[in-house]
């Protein structure tokens, strides 16, 4: 009987710490493909940054980096159902950046990284500009 009782009472403590906040919910698992959008060939080793976003829109503490293999693949599981801020970064690229709703057990998300554009300067010569007239100011 004095057995039985400590069991009781041992269990009765423990269950809050076992219906603690800890649980997420449903997760899914995010498979990523990076590729090159001029060509289509997958970009190797490209950071794949992933952060929680808020009700509000804002982003979440903290975050997740997974490197992409020779393929341009990245995948995690794990992933709480809700908004995601999802950011793919690689050497010679522009950085890719877009949030995604996750509501599905696996999703499947391909990437295309495009290369940087020309950054535009004063000093140089633009095609269809007329220099000697100035457009209007605004009054």
């Amino acid at each position: 009987m004095r057995r039985l009782t400590f069991v009781l009472l041992i269990t009765l403590l423990c269950l809050p710490a076992l219906a603690s906040s800890d649980d997420i919910g449903p997760v899914a698992t995010l498979n990523f493909t990076v590729i090159k959008d001029y060509n289509g060939k997958p970009v190797r080793n490209a950071a794949v940054v992933l952060h929680l976003v808020s009700d509000n829109g804002k982003q979440e503490k903290g975050g997740l980096e997974l490197k992409t293999d020779a393929e341009g693949k990245a995948s995690y599981e794990g992933v709480p159902y809700g908004k995601m801020r999802v950011q793919v970064l690689a050497t010679g690229f522009q950085t890719f950046g877009g949030d995604y709703d996750v509501k599905q057990s696996t999703m499947e998300i391909s990437v295309k990284l495009k290369r940087p554009t020309s950054q535009y300067s004063i000093y140089e010569e633009h095609p269809g500009e007329n220099k000697d007239n100035p457009p209007p100011k605004p009054q």
